[in-house]
């Protein structure tokens, strides 16, 4: 079902995926496989649907709005998470929907499903209902604390308080400081999905599927867990230093008349290139300042060094300096200025997207797949659920073999 030819070389054309995921996890990592052209065939309960439908703000005839003015109106959130998907409605509670849900897995070959823990099992469509009726299927499951941990629901903020990932960042003596982005949801999605393909690799040497099984915790604390903080503790190292990294100095964001740098001067040459830049040369020979470990050991000193002298410029100046030095340096930008980079337009790792319906004046940028390939193409399939069940008659009866009496029974029944 591409839209076309260009997007027959991807790498995943010709999976088949069946989506039960919902909020930004789980529908995250389907679109990657979407995106790198899994057939992706979204399931949503009839009544309802994907929480994410009801996220603020939409899109629509008006423009964007913060509330929901007309029943045309999409989630921004929905339009970017469901691109390139088929929608089919069904009612995994009653018999003719899992029925239905299992016709759909005979064909698949990957299911995902974020459900809490343990809730597929609980309505008799999880991995082990899956296997027997296909052997080859790989089930993904993609929860909080992992799939044998029922201590209930989790959210990104949760996930980033539990990791630890929240106490690394900001001022010490302050308090801890939420990453802005939803790190949790988008680091444990991108591990399901190297999951599902190294059991789709094993799949090939031994011809049947098996469960994947990924927590946001053990995802994002693996992250945290990549610094050794009690070495850092036992050594006497701060673990939280706010705009910089002490025990890297000079590393780290420094301030301009009008904004900030990110400054890296870890190695000799480039911290004599800052000193240089700074038109203080002889830092480089000063007993606080001539080598790595005396910088780090003077580390606050050093970087209130800097800050004197760069919150006086413009953050222009700054970075000319810095560059003439060939000392690495970037503005710290917004995020609406990072999207439009050229560099990552060019390269389709932020997309646009639109109402399909309705333009918009705004440059609605989300997230592309940022993979590059040298025999393969990226790219999203001419597909969007707007409404629940858009692709019910489609799917059922191009991929089913439904006819249009068997619809119309499930219909009636309420199962889809």
């Amino acid at each position: 079902m591409s839209n076309g030819s260009d997007l027959m070389h991807r790498p995943l054309e010709g999976l088949v995926v069946i989506d039960l995921t919902r909020a930004l996890a789980g529908p995250y990592a389907t679109m990657l496989l979407a995106g790198l052209g899994a057939q992706v065939i979204k399931v949503e309960e009839p009544k309802g649907g994907d929480l994410a439908r009801e996220n603020s703000p939409y899109v629509g005839r008006d423009g964007i709005q913060v509330v929901r003015r007309h029943d045309d109106d999409i989630s921004i959130s929905h339009l970017t998470r469901a691109r390139g998907k088929y929608g089919v409605s069904l009612d995994l509670k009653t018999p003719e929907g899992r029925a239905v849900y299992f016709d759909l897995v005979a064909k698949a070959d990957i299911v995902v499903e974020n459900f809490t823990a343990g809730t597929a099992d609980r309505l008799g469509v999880g991995y082990q209902a899956c296997k027997a009726v296909n052997p080859r299927v790989v089930f993904a499951s993609l929860s909080g604390f992992g799939a044998t941990d029922h201590d209930g629901k989790a959210m990104d903020v949760i996930i980033q308080a539990l990791s630890g990932a929240m106490y690394t960042s900001g001022e010490p003596g302050h308090p801890p400081v939420r990453i802005g982005v939803p790190m949790a949801d988008m680091l444990a999605p991108v591990f399901t999905v190297i999951g599902i393909l190294a059991a789709i690799e094993q799949r090939h040497k031994t011809g049947t599927g098996q469960h994947v099984d990924v927590s946001m915790l053990g995802a994002l604390t693996s992250f945290v867990a990549i610094e050794n903080w009690s070495a850092m503790a036992a050594a006497g190292m701060p673990a939280r230093t706010g705009l910089t990294v002490q025990r890297l100095s000079p590393f780290g964001v420094f301030e301009c008349a009008d904004g900030y740098v990110a400054v890296v001067a870890v190695h000799e040459p480039l911290a004599r290139g800052l000193f240089a830049a700074m038109g203080q040369p002889e830092l480089g020979e000063d007993p606080r300042f001539c080598s790595r470990d005396v910088r780090v050991a003077n580390a606050t000193e050093l970087e209130a060094t800097i800050n004197e002298w760069s919150r006086k410029l413009p953050l222009v100046e700054v970075v000319r300096a810095l560059e003439a030095q060939n000392v690495p340096v970037a503005p710290v930008r917004h995020p609406e200025d990072a999207l439009v980079d050229p560099r990552v337009v060019a390269r389709q790792e932020t997309m646009a997207v639109k109402h399909p319906l309705y333009r918009s004046s705004i440059d609605l940028r989300t997230a592309g797949i940022p993979i590059q390939f040298s025999g393969a193409t990226t790219g999203f399939d001419d597909a969007l659920p707007v409404a629940i069940g858009e692709h019910n008659e489609a799917i059922f009866r191009d991929l089913l073999g439904y006819d249009e009496d068997r619809i119309a029974a499930l219909k009636a029944a309420g199962a889809i």
